[in-house]
């Protein structure tokens, strides 16, 4: 998610889930090829398992965009070409690529005959006026004969003519039907499910058709969703007690970040959702929202805004998210899910 999921968002992500595969905000290759990689491809070994997630639609430069990922650590080199921003759009990659499946499955090849590492491509149904099985099945079919390791389809269409960024996300209708008829289509391809997917009983429904769920949007605005994702997917206890102890999980990094001259901000701004239904949330958004902008924000204004919520009422996590079977749930083809986050 461009300019959400960066480096800071993906460690405090790690403290809620050590199972979920995190995702970067999508880079532009050119970025990655001509910018601040240093910068731009960073991260903490604690995030793995992580994918880097890029946007383009020239073979020979996501080639060598993926082979520079690959040899800074990433798990994963993922091609995004369901992103229908504007930015994207004037670009030439992202949704708009969903018309022209032979380019895309020129770029697949391309990056794997640079990497070992898996290559894998998020897409949306179609675009505009294209058929959602025929322009699903056509990207399928060229991407997975090019060697992509797993599709993750975003289960509507994009509008790149008429519908804004934000629309796109909610008004075209969701067709998963259509991604569990593209699982069985490739029963040894692992397929992925993205869009609309906000509750634990609704993502174990689903993984009955197919492989993993991706989630983005609905687990950034409720974090503690993924603080129950790991016992109720995999069986497993989540990594802290609760939110209040993630934060304080988070606060050995925040003092690591901010003595590198890190604001406090740019990281306390993807915890606002975490208390979300509980008493005191508002404050707590509201303190870090005026506080931690300010230039002599540290720790004593995380634990401030720490103070407002009333943890006596907050849900353990372990008890909260155990499975209704009391089994891991399983994917599609009868091993544990995949469970990711980006968009």
């Amino acid at each position: 998610m461009m300019d959400w999921t960066d480096r800071h968002c993906r460690f405090f992500h790690r403290i809620l889930s050590r199972r979920a595969r995190l995702y970067t905000e999508m880079l532009a290759v050119p970025a990655v090829l001509h910018g601040d990689r240093a910068r731009l491809l960073r991260f903490d070994a604690a995030e793995h398992p992580l994918a880097l997630q890029l946007g383009g639609s020239d073979p020979a430069q996501l080639a060598l965009a993926a082979s520079i990922g690959a040899d800074a650590g990433y798990d994963e080199i993922n091609l995004n070409i369901g992103c229908p921003s504007e930015r994207v759009k004037s670009g030439a990659f992202g949704a708009c690529l969903m018309r022209e499946p032979e380019l895309v499955g020129d770029c697949v090849a391309a990056m794997k005959s640079r990497v070992k590492i898996p290559v894998t491509v998020k897409c949306r149904t179609g675009v505009d006026e294209q058929d959602p099985e025929t322009a699903l099945g056509e990207l399928a079919a060229r991407v997975i004969a090019a060697g992509c390791d797993a599709l993750i389809v975003h289960a509507r269409k994009a509008w790149l003519s008429g519908l804004s960024p934000k629309e796109n996300r909610d008004v075209p209708p969701l067709d998963y039907k259509l991604v569990h008829a593209l699982k069985r289509r490739y029963p040894a391809i692992p397929v992925v499910l993205n869009g609309g997917l906000a509750a634990l009983a609704q993502i174990g429904a689903e993984l009955q058709y197919v492989d993993g769920v991706m989630v983005g949007r609905a687990a950034y605005q409720d974090p503690a969703l993924l603080l129950e994702a790991d016992p109720f997917l995999f069986g497993e206890a989540a990594p802290a007690s609760g939110v209040a102890a993630a934060v304080e999980a988070f606060i050995p990094y925040v003092e690591a970040r901010l003595a590198e001259g890190v604001p406090l901000h740019a990281m306390t701004r993807h915890l606002l959702g975490l208390f979300n239904g509980f008493p005191g949330a508002r404050a707590w958004r509201r303190h870090l929202a005026t506080e931690a902008v300010k230039p002599c924000a540290g720790v004593r204004t995380l634990r401030a805004a720490l103070a407002h919520v009333e943890l006596d009422s907050m849900r353990d996590a372990g008890a909260a998210a155990s499975s209704p079977s009391g089994a891991v749930q399983s994917g599609g083809n009868g091993k544990q899910p995949r469970l990711t986050f980006s968009i």
